[in-house]
């Protein structure tokens, strides 16, 4: 399916010529750097991901939320929280994905954090499980002004949808995707922009023919289908698709490699970054446990976070030595596959 014009004019709008002027000067800065392979940054993120908590329902065996695994706490973002960091960054900031580690509804006030950045005509997204997407909650997601929804739906029946939503319900998934788009008919609303993300794994890398069509069966306006990250990658080739076009990894002997070779330079780097439920800043989703955590903003303002000396040498690093860097290692930017 194609994505929704409206969409990209809803991310459009929301351009200023502040934030314009921001994000040329990351952009110059990003270049300048892969140059002259000496860290240069200007500006401030054009896009950041904040975490509404780390709990989930759900038990996925390639989730730290689904293994309950992490090393550092549990727990959900505060008002207060939520409002520093919007409330410092809005002036430059385009887009705001509500998600990095579980289930974002678990959140009792999610959607009163997606209502306030989006008061500041900023882009917002989310991921969700849709376990949570009642007739209430559906109609209260629309009217929180959310731009695009991403629901997660990994396969077409029951059985191959719990092989990796370990303790999740397809029949719940369906059922919240059509509180979402009847809401949406209901209020005439053209948003949120609603994209089942299809993860294709072994077990039902035969279904995406399938899954494309019930998406447009039950109206959503995107099918994405995504590579799965598998940590144990190398050992753990039950999960990995025979279709090397569907998989982050090639074959490499009786083992598994990433398919993509590391770069000495990270995009995400200059224009991104993670925060935390309590605050901490992460350089990217990929560092799932903070534990390159750069600073607090507890502790600090968003800014001097952003400049600080931490930033510079974790930069730096990335430009002469990333292979040393182990959240690096199972990086693949680019191998999203998008359907048609």
């Amino acid at each position: 399916m194609n994505r929704n014009p409206r969409d990209i004019l809803n991310l459009i709008s929301t351009a200023t010529p502040r934030r314009v002027w921001n994000a040329l000067k990351v952009l110059a800065s990003y270049y300048i750097t892969r140059a002259s392979s000496k860290p240069v940054h200007w500006g401030m993120p054009i896009s950041i991901s904040i975490e509404p908590t780390t709990s989930c329902n759900l038990r996925c065996p390639q989730c730290p939320s689904g293994l309950r695994q992490f090393t550092r706490e549990t727990g959900m973002l505060e008002n207060a929280m939520l409002k520093k960091v919007i409330d410092e960054l809005a002036p430059t900031l385009t887009y705001i994905t509500f998600y990095f580690q579980g289930e974002p509804y678990l959140n009792k006030e999610f959607l009163h954090h997606v209502q306030y950045a989006s008061q500041k005509n900023i882009y917002t997204a989310t991921s969700t499980n849709a376990h949570y997407l009642n007739e209430d909650t559906a109609r209260k997601t629309v009217e929180s002004r959310l731009d695009r929804l991403i629901i997660s739906i990994d396969g077409i029946d029951q059985e191959s949808y719990e092989k990796y939503r370990v303790g999740g319900s397809l029949e719940k998934v369906l059922e919240g995707t059509k509180n979402i788009v009847s809401w949406k008919k209901k209020l005439n609303s053209a948003t949120p922009h609603i994209i089942w993300q299809f993860i294709v794994f072994k077990h039902n890398e035969n279904q995406i023919d399938k899954i494309k069509a019930l998406g447009h069966e039950y109206g959503v306006d995107e099918v994405s289908i995504k590579t799965a990250q598998i940590y144990d990658y190398e050992t753990n080739t039950n999960l990995i698709p025979q279709n090397t076009k569907y998989s982050r990894y090639i074959a490499a002997g009786i083992s598994y490699k990433l398919k993509n070779s590391l770069l000495s330079h990270c995009w995400r780097l200059w224009n991104s970054c993670v925060i935390t439920w309590d605050g901490q800043i992460a350089p990217c989703c990929f560092d799932k446990d903070a534990k390159y955590a750069l600073g607090s903003l507890k502790t600090h303002s968003f800014k001097e976070i952003w400049s600080n000396g931490n930033y510079l040498n974790f930069r730096n690093l990335i430009t002469k030595s990333r292979s040393k860097i182990d959240i690096c290692s199972n990086c693949t930017e680019g191998t999203k596959v998008w359907s048609d």
